[in-house]
Protein backbone atom coordinates (compact mmCIF):
# COMPACT_ATOMS: atom_id res chain seq x y z
CA UNK A 1 0.00 0.00 0.00
CA UNK A 2 1.35 3.05 -0.74
CA UNK A 3 1.27 6.83 1.92
CA UNK A 4 1.99 9.99 1.16
CA UNK A 5 3.86 11.44 3.34
CA UNK A 6 5.57 15.16 3.28
CA UNK A 7 8.47 16.05 5.36
CA UNK A 8 8.24 19.01 7.39
CA UNK A 9 11.35 18.98 8.49
CA UNK A 10 13.56 18.15 5.33
CA UNK A 11 16.50 16.73 8.11
CA UNK A 12 13.67 13.90 9.19
CA UNK A 13 14.02 10.65 7.19
CA UNK A 14 11.15 9.17 4.92
CA UNK A 15 9.78 6.06 8.34
CA UNK A 16 11.17 2.56 7.29
CA UNK A 17 11.04 -0.68 9.15
CA UNK A 18 14.20 -1.17 10.56
CA UNK A 19 13.65 -5.18 9.81
CA UNK A 20 11.60 -6.97 6.81
CA UNK A 21 8.28 -7.79 7.96
CA UNK A 22 8.54 -5.48 10.81
CA UNK A 23 4.66 -4.26 11.48
CA UNK A 24 5.79 0.02 12.09
CA UNK A 25 8.03 2.06 11.16
CA UNK A 26 9.93 4.36 13.28
CA UNK A 27 9.37 8.09 13.68
CA UNK A 28 12.12 10.15 15.31
CA UNK A 29 11.62 13.69 16.83
CA UNK A 30 12.64 16.69 15.90
CA UNK A 31 13.47 18.83 18.93
CA UNK A 32 15.61 18.51 21.77
CA UNK A 33 13.69 17.05 24.92
CA UNK A 34 14.51 15.92 28.48
CA UNK A 35 11.92 14.51 30.63
CA UNK A 36 12.53 14.50 34.47
CA UNK A 37 10.39 11.47 36.63
CA UNK A 38 6.54 11.66 35.98
CA UNK A 39 7.22 14.24 33.08
CA UNK A 40 5.31 14.27 29.91
CA UNK A 41 5.99 16.45 26.71
CA UNK A 42 4.70 16.65 23.36
CA UNK A 43 7.14 15.61 20.65
CA UNK A 44 7.19 16.28 16.85
CA UNK A 45 8.22 14.05 14.69
CA UNK A 46 8.71 16.52 11.60
CA UNK A 47 5.68 14.32 9.43
CA UNK A 48 2.52 14.44 7.85
CA UNK A 49 0.95 11.59 5.99
CA UNK A 50 -2.33 11.22 3.82
CA UNK A 51 -4.21 7.72 4.21
CA UNK A 52 -7.02 6.13 2.63
CA UNK A 53 -10.35 6.15 3.90
CA UNK A 54 -10.94 2.99 5.35
CA UNK A 55 -6.99 2.78 6.91
CA UNK A 56 -5.69 4.26 10.50
CA UNK A 57 -1.70 4.71 12.05
CA UNK A 58 -1.45 3.92 14.92
CA UNK A 59 1.24 5.82 17.15
CA UNK A 60 2.97 3.32 19.56
CA UNK A 61 5.69 3.19 22.34
CA UNK A 62 9.11 1.60 21.25
CA UNK A 63 9.62 -1.13 23.46
CA UNK A 64 13.86 -0.53 23.54
CA UNK A 65 12.79 3.08 25.41
CA UNK A 66 10.04 1.15 27.83
CA UNK A 67 12.53 -1.23 29.14
CA UNK A 68 15.80 0.77 29.24
CA UNK A 69 14.20 4.43 30.38
CA UNK A 70 10.79 3.98 31.06
CA UNK A 71 9.48 6.10 28.95
CA UNK A 72 5.71 5.43 26.93
CA UNK A 73 3.20 7.45 25.49
CA UNK A 74 0.35 8.87 27.49
CA UNK A 75 -2.04 7.79 25.14
CA UNK A 76 -0.94 4.50 23.87
CA UNK A 77 -2.16 3.44 20.94
CA UNK A 78 -1.92 7.42 19.02
CA UNK A 79 -4.63 7.61 16.65
CA UNK A 80 -4.09 8.75 13.57
CA UNK A 81 -7.16 9.70 11.45
CA UNK A 82 -6.99 9.10 7.54
CA UNK A 83 -8.38 12.50 7.35
CA UNK A 84 -6.37 14.05 9.44
CA UNK A 85 -3.39 16.40 7.56
CA UNK A 86 -1.56 18.28 10.39
CA UNK A 87 2.25 17.25 11.93
CA UNK A 88 2.08 13.76 13.12
CA UNK A 89 3.22 14.16 17.20
CA UNK A 90 3.88 11.99 20.21
CA UNK A 91 3.20 12.74 23.85
CA UNK A 92 6.24 10.92 25.63
CA UNK A 93 6.02 10.63 29.24
CA UNK A 94 9.04 9.06 31.63
CA UNK A 95 7.70 6.61 34.24
CA UNK A 96 11.16 6.53 35.83
CA UNK A 97 11.20 7.18 39.27
CA UNK A 98 14.48 8.41 39.62
CA UNK A 99 16.34 9.32 36.30
CA UNK A 100 15.35 11.82 33.59
CA UNK A 101 15.54 11.46 30.02
CA UNK A 102 17.64 13.58 27.54
CA UNK A 103 16.28 13.04 23.63
CA UNK A 104 17.72 14.89 20.83
CA UNK A 105 16.59 15.83 17.23
CA UNK A 106 16.57 12.43 15.22
CA UNK A 107 16.30 9.51 17.98
CA UNK A 108 13.14 7.52 17.76
CA UNK A 109 10.60 7.92 19.55
CA UNK A 110 7.41 5.78 18.46
CA UNK A 111 6.44 3.52 15.80
CA UNK A 112 3.91 4.09 13.61
CA UNK A 113 1.55 0.83 12.61
CA UNK A 114 -0.70 1.62 9.51
CA UNK A 115 -3.67 -0.64 9.84
CA UNK A 116 -7.33 -0.73 7.69
CA UNK A 117 -10.50 -0.03 9.84
CA UNK A 118 -13.67 -0.77 9.39
CA UNK A 119 -16.43 1.72 9.66
CA UNK A 120 -19.50 0.65 11.47
CA UNK A 121 -22.98 2.15 12.01
CA UNK A 122 -24.15 1.40 15.11
CA UNK A 123 -27.96 0.34 16.17
CA UNK A 124 -29.27 1.23 19.38
CA UNK A 125 -31.25 -2.09 20.68
CA UNK A 126 -33.30 -1.80 23.98
CA UNK A 127 -31.26 -5.21 25.19
CA UNK A 128 -27.97 -7.03 23.74
CA UNK A 129 -28.05 -10.61 22.84
CA UNK A 130 -26.58 -12.76 25.42
CA UNK A 131 -22.68 -14.41 25.26
CA UNK A 132 -20.71 -17.03 27.01
CA UNK A 133 -18.29 -14.09 28.80
CA UNK A 134 -21.55 -11.49 29.07
CA UNK A 135 -20.36 -8.83 31.54
CA UNK A 136 -17.42 -10.35 32.95
CA UNK A 137 -14.70 -7.71 32.84
CA UNK A 138 -11.42 -6.50 34.42
CA UNK A 139 -10.08 -9.56 35.53
CA UNK A 140 -13.28 -11.79 35.59
CA UNK A 141 -10.82 -14.86 33.62
CA UNK A 142 -8.21 -14.95 36.06
CA UNK A 143 -5.97 -13.16 38.59
CA UNK A 144 -2.26 -12.87 38.91
CA UNK A 145 -1.22 -15.79 40.77
CA UNK A 146 0.08 -13.42 43.72
CA UNK A 147 -3.30 -12.35 44.04
CA UNK A 148 -6.61 -13.85 45.06
CA UNK A 149 -8.72 -11.26 44.76
CA UNK A 150 -6.98 -8.15 42.35
CA UNK A 151 -9.31 -5.77 43.30
CA UNK A 152 -8.95 -2.88 46.06
CA UNK A 153 -12.29 -0.82 47.36
CA UNK A 154 -11.62 2.58 47.75
CA UNK A 155 -13.27 3.58 50.82
CA UNK A 156 -13.94 6.95 51.88
CA UNK A 157 -10.86 9.44 52.82
CA UNK A 158 -8.63 7.18 49.85
CA UNK A 159 -8.09 4.05 52.46
CA UNK A 160 -8.27 0.91 50.63
CA UNK A 161 -9.14 -2.63 51.98
CA UNK A 162 -8.41 -5.70 50.39
CA UNK A 163 -11.71 -7.22 50.10
CA UNK A 164 -12.22 -11.28 49.59
CA UNK A 165 -9.36 -11.77 51.47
Amino acid sequence: MDVLIRRIDPAVPVPTRAHPGDAGVDLVTTEAAELAPGERAVLPTGVSIALPDGYAAFVHPRSGLAARCGVSMVNAPGTIDAGYRGEIKVILINLDPRESVRFQPLDRIAQLVVQQVETVRFHEVTELPGSARATGGFGSTGGHAGVRNPYAAVGPGGSADRKGL
